[in-house]
């Protein structure tokens, strides 16, 4: 049976009468995954982990940040990316902070060169159903010379190839939006305002990530209902199905895993109870993931089967750093990387023929979360700038109706990177 969806309004233009009662979903339908792992040395899945607390950590910054009450989604992924570019060109302390905070201790930058190819090229291939696709580019200004090893560190490792062009003329704000805007799906159609003359390079990420869930909502299941935003309660379209899927809860939230194609990709909604909030749940799991070894998501570090009746809005959001207080460069400066943003004290020598730090950091990302299954994109852009299971045969039985605001997270299971993570609040 497919999953319950899309909203069908009780409207004169539906053809629907409000007062005829529609359909409850009675089937369950089995979305229990099945596997086909990403080969991870152990080195790269303690890497894995680690990034995945930055990822953590990420949300807990922004979510206390961003006091608007509005939904958002980031991929810290994308981030960590562009970052790990900046990391081959960076030294000493620099490199130190870099590494620390996105969870590369003691790596080194071939061991995080490494780590980011075999993302790269393996988290495409995990499942044939599932479309990601990862791309990074450099745009370098022509009055300006990469160094020969960061050009072959760039191709070999992220696949990305450095072009120059002159920052000075408008034909080349076009081009990089229209990069961005093809590399996402036109789900991220620009990602700069303008272009900065004396800007020596931008370094680019962009993650598409398209799938559809397991087994989709039906869409005759879909119907408004209350959702209790910030602000006081609203209307919204509730996706309704009962499915065989993990489950798990606590003193502060329940969880539930929906997988994606063959299940190796996953989104995770971790809803509060109705006393908690979001910023609980959060701080919940970065107390859960200091003090464990996983690289899963805490509640699902002994996750069960059960039968859930789950209801889950289907929604859309669109976020940009550049909104947040502080934007981007704020948040990682709180996070622990402050020199890499000073031109006084940026130790990053071998990324062009004169030194340089980072001048601008910025990301948009946007979600579609239906019946079908979600949709969601992430551009990364720095600035730099120079310096003068099986199931139980009789499972036990839940409700997740997640009518409330809650969290949530895309993730790849057998490496368990953290691809999108995002709250909804129902306030756009």
């Amino acid at each position: 049976m497919a999953w319950c969806a899309a909203l069908t309004a009780c409207s004169s233009s539906s053809g629907i009468d409000e007062d005829t009662p529609l359909d409850e979903p009675h089937a369950t339908v089995s979305m229990l995954p099945t596997q086909e792992p990403i080969q991870l040395t152990n080195e790269q899945r303690m890497f894995a982990n680690n990034n995945n607390l930055f990822t953590l950590r990420f949300l807990n910054k922004v979510n206390q940040t961003d006091r608007s009450g509005k939904s958002f989604v980031y991929s810290p992924l994308s981030i960590t990316y562009v970052l790990g570019m900046v990391n081959d060109a960076a030294e000493g302390t620099t490199r130190e902070q870099l590494e620390n905070v996105l969870g590369f201790t003691s790596g080194g930058i071939e061991a995080v060169n490494n780590y980011c190819k075999k993302l790269i090229e393996g988290l495409p291939k995990v499942d044939n159903t599932v479309q990601l696709d990862i791309a990074n580019a450099i745009f370098v200004n022509k009055e300006y010379t990469l160094m020969p090893q960061f050009q072959q560190h760039m191709h070999d490792y992220y696949a990305a190839k450095a072009e120059s062009y002159d920052f000075a003329s408008p034909a080349t704000l076009g081009i990089i939006n229209d990069w961005c805007n093809e590399k996402s799906h036109g789900m991220i159609p620009t990602i700069l305002d303008d272009i900065n003359p004396n800007m020596m390079s931008y370094l680019l990420n962009a993650i598409y990530f398209k799938a559809n869930w397991a087994s989709k909502f039906d869409e005759k299941y879909t119907r408004n209902e209350t959702f209790t935003t910030p602000d006081g309660e609203t209307q919204l379209p509730m996706m309704h199905q009962k499915v065989l899927i993990l489950y798990a809860q606590n003193d502060i939230y329940s969880a539930v895993q929906i997988p994606y194609g063959n299940g190796n990709w996953t989104m995770t909604i971790l809803l509060p109870h109705e006393e908690k909030t979001i910023g609980d749940v959060v701080s919940s799991l970065l107390a859960e993931k200091n003090s464990s070894t996983t690289q899963s998501i805490p509640a699902f570090a002994m996750p069960r089967t059960y039968e859930v009746d789950l209801k889950l809005p289907r929604f859309e959001t669109k976020s940009d750093t550049d909104a947040l207080p502080g934007k981007l460069d704020g948040v990682l400066k709180q996070m622990g990387i402050t020199e890499a943003f000073d031109p006084d004290f940026a130790n990053i020598p071998n990324m062009c023929d004169r030194s340089v730090y980072i001048n601008m950091i910025r990301q948009k990302a946007a979600i579609k979360v239906n019946e079908e299954g979600s949709e969601a994109a992430a551009v990364t852009v720095v600035g730099m700038m120079t310096t003068s299971m099986s199931a139980p045969v009789v499972p036990p039985k839940a409700t997740f109706h997640a009518n409330r605001p809650f969290v949530y997270t895309i993730s790849e299971s057998s490496s368990g990177v953290l691809l999108f993570v995002g709250r909804f609040t129902g306030k756009e």
